[in-house]
């Protein structure tokens, strides 16, 4: 069968994103922080028939994240589609540092959540998927990588980064039968704590399916979605 990791995988797209491939025949592959949210990931899937296992690591552990990505590939046999999700990382009191705001320190951890952990996920999948000539790498960002947002400064700097390199290596790879796409939420994900009350959130089974039909169809590499 195949199988997806899920890098940074949370309860609410994490869990949807698994439920969508695996209804797909996918196993899946969870990777967090957490071993608490990995067990009720893991437990949620398996009562909808879907085979997961959990892989506990820190996308900032750049080894540790890389063991995980190893493990899973050799309970599963290998894998097909690596998703990751760019966590935003609380800097001092708030989640969000404004463009006003942003300094050396407010965005190194956002870079080291967005990028460096990217990286470092993809280069632990990648050289199997060029070898087999085949495979898909997602990555998850707020809308702010890709449209100006003042008072998300710090994280769309760090998702601005990560979606031009995610584009640069889809053309790079276009030939190897390896396909990378860049997903930008531009919606509140529904349950999401703190949500405006006049948000318009998505189910986050709806956001799934979009990456699914993104690795199903193999199109553009960009995907900008809004409620």
């Amino acid at each position: 069968m195949p199988a997806i990791a899920l890098v940074a995988a949370g309860t609410r797209l994490g869990l949807s994103l698994g439920r969508v491939f695996g209804s797909h025949g996918f196993d899946v592959a969870l990777i967090a922080r957490s071993p608490e949210r990995l067990g009720e990931l893991t437990g949620k899937l398996a009562a909808e028939g879907v085979n997961a296992a959990a892989f506990p690591a820190d996308v900032t552990d750049r080894p540790a994240l890389a063991s995980a990505l190893d493990s899973a590939a050799a309970r599963f046999g290998g894998i097909d589609v690596l998703q990751y999700s760019a966590p935003y990382v609380r800097v001092g009191d708030s989640w969000m540092t404004g463009v006003l705001d942003v300094t050396v320190e407010t965005l190194r951890p956002q870079i080291e959540g967005s990028c460096y952990g990217a990286i470092a996920a993809t280069h632990a999948v990648l050289p199997a998927m060029v070898a087999a000539g085949a495979g898909t790498i997602l990555y998850t960002t707020g809308a702010s990588a890709v449209v100006p947002t003042p008072w998300a400064g710090a994280v769309g700097a760090a998702g601005a980064a990560l979606h031009n390199w995610v584009l640069n290596l889809n053309g790079a790879l276009a030939e190897k039968g390896v396909y990378v796409g860049h997903v930008a939420l531009g919606a509140w994900i529904a349950g999401t704590p703190g949500a405006p009350a006049d948000a318009s959130p998505m189910e986050p089974d709806e956001i799934a399916r979009i990456h699914w039909d993104m690795h199903a169809a193999r199109g553009p590499a960009d995907r900008l979605v809004t409620s």
